[in-house]
């Protein structure tokens, strides 16, 4: 197989990761993907690093077998809890989906007020304050779990007064302190980015780790002179989707959310890929 040929791995816990799959799909059209949603065991926000990198070495190893050319861990817990760790133990470029969005945050607050919303594990990590940090020493970060956005996402409640009413009680913290930059630090996030803007008000600039790892990626590729610069021929099973429970509902949402023709979805056994470390 022609190496630059070979597709991208991206993987969450469950459909989250597909916003970071639709920016790949924009912005380097030529890739090809193999998507695995973990959806049996979502959410990964409330569980223990062990457990997180433990599922995260089953599904790179899947991936591998995939003859994925480069991973995108498209899952901020898992970026947060398993990446470097993994990453020593694969010989395929991986990139998570913390460091591009904590990039632009830094660089582009004006106030030095920033918001991070995430799961329990990724606000617990203190992944995001820590890059951020590093770039602006200056900024005041304020971290803060929303972990039902993820559930309500999952069932598809993204324009829903439910929805609504938990993330102003999530989100009034920051803005009584008055965040001019809100890093949307979970994959699901951006499918309730409307609501989340309203709440926050126009003068709040939304980070989408999602569009910023797509950019990353695609200059990782450029210095890896890994761009698959082929066009798909007709046929080409370009977009391939792995889950580990419930295709039918994960296909249903996946064509909701992208407009790149019928999706199908294959259920495995993940446990089955348990990584030999």
């Amino acid at each position: 197989m022609n190496h630059k040929n070979a597709p991208i791995g991206v993987f969450d816990s469950g459909v989250g990761g597909l916003t970071v799959a639709r920016e790949i799909m924009r912005q380097i059209p030529n890739e090809k993907i193999v998507y695995f949603g973990d959806t049996a065991r979502v959410p990964y926000g409330s569980k223990s690093k062990e457990t997180v990198t433990r599922y995260s070495r089953q599904i790179v190893r899947f991936l591998q077998t995939q003859q994925v050319k480069a991973i995108v861990v498209a899952c901020n817990t898992a970026s947060a809890y398993a990446l470097d760790e993994i990453e020593k133990e694969v010989d395929i470029p991986m990139i998570g989906v913390v460091k591009p969005g904590a990039k632009v945050a830094a660089e582009t607050t004006v106030n030095g007020k920033i918001g991070v919303i995430g799961t329990e594990g990724t606000i617990g990590s203190n992944i995001y304050p820590r890059y951020i940090k590093e770039i602006n020493p200056k900024v005041s970060v304020v971290g803060k779990a929303c972990p039902l956005f993820t559930p309500l996402v999952e069932e598809g409640l993204l324009q829903d007064p439910v929805t609504d009413e938990i993330a102003k009680r999530y989100l009034a913290e920051l803005i009584d302190i008055g965040i001019d930059t809100l890093i949307l630090g979970c994959t699901h996030y951006p499918l309730i980015r409307s609501t989340l803007g309203r709440i926050v008000g126009e003068k709040v600039n939304l980070v989408n780790p999602a569009y910023e790892t797509a950019r990353e990626l695609k200059e990782l590729l450029v210095a890896e002179n890994m761009l698959n610069d082929e066009e798909t021929k007709l046929g080409d099973n370009k977009y391939r989707f792995f889950v580990s429970d419930g295709a039918e509902k994960f296909k249903h949402f996946a064509n909701s959310i992208i407009k790149y023709g019928i999706l199908s979805a294959k259920t495995i056994h993940i446990e089955e890929y348990e990584a030999q470390v």
